[in-house]
């Protein structure tokens, strides 16, 4: 419904925008509309007094003045939901921005919806396999978790996310949903154009609020990517896997939104409801009785700080959390993934089974001997080590080299073919190179291959 009696503009200070009602005062969260096409939209976000309102554009504010008359659209932000937004590109308003027709056959839906009780959560434990190796082996996903991809500027989040969307949408029968949070238009087109070529656009929706948008615009895209993770999971039944590329964007985004709306700072400046905000949008990725969403999401750590409040207020939310390391990526073991930073809750023998549990446990083992024995081998040399300790340290260089993976998204750069490898080869590969079968073979015969027959002996 459309409130009569239209609002004035008081004040727009950058995003920030006060209106004043005369009437009845627009509930928060409300969309107002400001100018005419394309119009303005502010969503209300504190009611200052009992005639005004102040709001957080969602668009730029260029054009806006003080005494321009503001319509009040009676709803929230509404999000498509539907089978008409499958292979789509769409912007945190759910217009279309891949140069097709407007959306058609589709329902809108308001972005702010409750998380599913906990009466309606599926409490089973499945692993949801990558094909990546030293994923599936070490740090195993859950279906229906939250997967989080931890690491600075550089290492390669985005690069590992295109490659698991890659690798899953293959065997994995659900819809895709890409969350572009904060991110830069190049990234966006090259997926798109990634997706189109491996013909797997007909089960994908993405949806960005790029980098140079105003702060609101990036706070709430992904709270609308979740209303159509929720329709697919609640109403179609179907499996959802969503991405989000990048978590600490959002933050940064609820961050700008909290200072421009005059909250006090917290901790190295984060805004004092960063718990509250991210729980909001995590706790909506669930598994019901009637489908699950399974979430992984890229995690940029300001520089490299894990003990950063972005990074533990996220690391709590997550079942899996697989560290970068800038130190492994300029060795060239890609994917850049830290074994022994990097964790999984699913890692446990009562879900993974006892040989992959006592598996994983003994490489874990063989690379923290090597990385206390690397500061000796730096002082004094290999040749300083006992004979033990030199097979220890052989194993674990060619472990780290077996665990490497060329991947499908980076062939054009590196003119290696992509290899998508099962767990049972993964482990096959790992237990041989633990049994000293592959200690006659140099370390580069292992380097970035697939199953373990791939290694070639000189």
């Amino acid at each position: 419904m459309m409130d009569a009696s239209p609002g004035t503009v008081v004040s727009v200070r950058g995003s920030v925008v006060d209106v004043r009602f005369d009437s009845q005062l627009p509930p928060i969260h409300t969309v107002l509309h400001a100018g005419t096409h394309p119009h303005i939209a502010i969503e209300v976000l504190a009611q200052s007094d009992a005639r005004h309102v102040r709001g957080i554009a969602l668009t730029p504010t260029q054009g806006l003045a003080r005494g321009m008359a503001v319509r009040n659209t009676g709803g929230p932000l509404k999000a498509p939901v539907g089978v008409g937004i499958l292979s789509r590109m769409l912007d945190v308003f759910g217009n279309a921005i891949d140069r097709q027709p407007p959306l058609v056959d589709v329902e809108w839906r308001s972005v702010h919806r409750a998380p599913p009780p906990l009466s309606r959560r599926s409490t089973q434990s499945e692993i949801f396999e990558t094909g990546i190796k030293v994923i599936d082996v070490l740090v195993p996903l859950e279906r229906g978790g939250k997967a989080g991809l931890f690491g600075g500027a550089g290492v390669g989040k985005t690069v590992l996310l295109t490659e698991m969307i890659h690798n899953m949408i293959g065997h994995h029968a659900g819809v895709s949903i890409f969350c572009g949070i904060g991110e830069r238009c190049r990234e966006g087109e090259e997926l798109y154009r990634d997706m189109r070529e491996a013909g797997v656009l007909p089960n994908m929706v993405m949806i960005f609020g790029q980098m140079n948008e105003p702060p609101g615009s990036r706070f709430r895209v992904g709270h609308a990517a979740l209303t159509m993770a929720e329709y697919f999971r609640d109403d179609q039944h179907r499996d959802v896997l969503l991405l989000m590329d990048n978590i600490f964007r959002f933050i940064q985004a609820g961050m700008e939104v909290s200072g421009l709306m005059g909250q006090m700072p917290s901790r190295l400046g984060y805004q004092p409801t960063l718990g509250t905000e991210l729980s909001a949008l995590e706790e909506r990725i669930a598994n019901t009785d009637t489908g699950a969403i399974t979430s992984i999401q890229a995690v940029y750590v300001p520089a490299d700080d894990f003990t950063d409040p972005a990074a533990v207020h996220t690391f709590s939310h997550l079942s899996a959390s697989i560290v970068l390391s800038r130190k492994r990526a300029s060795e060239g073991l890609y994917p850049a993934i830290d074994p022994l930073q990097s964790s999984s809750r699913m890692a446990t023998p009562g879900i993974v089974g006892e040989r992959h549990y006592a598996l994983a446990q003994e490489i874990r083992r063989t690379l923290a001997q090597y990385a206390n024995l690397k500061d000796i081998i730096a002082m004094l040399g290999l040749e300083e080590l006992s004979p033990e300790d030199r097979n220890i340290v052989a194993r674990a260089r060619r472990l780290e080299r077996f665990l490497t993976q060329p991947f499908f998204t980076t062939e054009q750069f590196t003119g290696l073919p992509g290899k998508l490898v099962s767990l049972a080869d993964t482990m096959d590969g790992c237990e041989r190179i633990l049994h000293d079968e592959f200690k006659d073979y140099p370390e580069g015969a292992l380097y970035m291959i697939g199953a373990i027959q791939e290694a070639k002996k000189p």
